[in-house]
């Protein structure tokens, strides 16, 4: 029986050219409703992956269904239930945001007053209802990716795979970028991020897989990440004095698998979950002073640093 609640799966999925492997066996479940990210550099297998998932090329082995379909059988099927967002949205500069979306509209076959109704709430949704009549050459490239997201929502899909949405935004861009994608989630829609900008992937996703050489190596929330590769998701920032040895006392504290001295009277604490409460009664049973005791989770641009640093590390040892 379908598990209606999960939009993709995929397991054992490949794509070989010739000798060369761009996806590897590759295990993936996206629940409806969330943002899952997709993260590696550019040529780890992120964009072969989504052409798998649209029905746009073949897998090699393994299987994937999108939204109970098999793309490689149901393109079209796939296609009218699945949004995507390429990294370059074309449309006709000549022609006014809504004249653009009413000729995406008429192809689609959407009647009349139904297009119009669609194209009047999508560009709401996209806010853009202010410029919808102002021609898309004088819009800047945010302004674009949002309208692209609008001709995407024409469709009512329930699944938007994005690819590298943001890629040349600028700051304030991304920034209104990523908001709507939290609102797109608000309202129900399951969206698939691909994406090498780790820090504007953790801001909106609930989950990510990180891709290496066509295979996804680590997948998870960014705590679950962060106790896999670096032993404990919580860093724990301490300042205190009035004591003997507190890096022993912290030691002692079940949960703690790291400390690092940050300077007079300053530690961070790496654990495997919030333990400020017994951080703060270690110090004071200690005879020590407590100054300040905050907590902060580390990004994923840490996560990504150290597990490609170990695996530099175990090659360099292995040659």
């Amino acid at each position: 029986m379908a598990n209606n609640n999960v939009v993709i799966k995929s397991r054992g999925l490949t794509k070989k050219y010739g000798d060369f492997t761009a996806v590897d066996h590759l295990n993936l479940t996206v629940n409806r409703g969330e943002v899952f990210g997709l993260l590696g550099p550019n040529g780890s297998g992120k964009t072969t992956t989504i052409l798998m998932l649209l029905g746009l090329t073949e897998p090699t082995a393994g299987s994937v269904e999108v939204l109970g379909l098999d793309p490689a059988r149901q393109p079209l099927s796939v296609k009218a239930r699945v949004g995507y967002l390429p990294d370059q949205v074309g449309f006709y500069d000549g022609l006014t945001a809504r004249e653009n979306l009413g000729y995406i509209a008429r192809l689609n076959g959407l009647p009349r007053a139904e297009a119009n109704e669609r194209i009047q709430r999508v560009l709401s949704q996209v806010g853009l209802s202010e410029v919808a009549n102002k021609r898309v050459g004088t819009f800047s490239r945010g302004m674009r990716q949002r309208l692209g997201v609008a001709e995407v929502l024409l469709k009512q899909p329930e699944l938007i795979i994005m690819d590298e949405p943001t890629l040349g935004l600028d700051p304030e861009g991304a920034r209104e970028f990523l908001e709507l994608i939290v609102q797109l989630k608000s309202e129900g829609i399951t969206m698939l991020l691909s994406s090498h900008l780790l820090h504007q992937v953790q801001a909106v996703c609930d989950r990510v897989g990180l891709f290496h050489r066509g295979q996804m190596v680590l997948e998870g929330t960014v705590p679950e990440l962060a106790q896999k590769v670096l032993g404990g998701a919580y860093r724990i920032l301490v300042e205190a004095n009035g004591t003997g040895n507190l890096e022993e006392v912290f030691r002692r504290i079940n949960g703690v698998v790291n400390i690092n001295r940050a300077g007079q009277d300053r530690y961070e604490l790496e654990a495997k979950k919030d333990l400020r409460p017994e951080v703060a009664r270690s110090i004071v049973e200690a005879g020590g002073k407590l100054l300040s005791l905050n907590i902060e989770l580390p990004s994923l641009d840490e996560v990504y640093a150290r597990y490609f640093k170990k695996e530099v590390d175990h090659v360099g040892a292995v040659a």
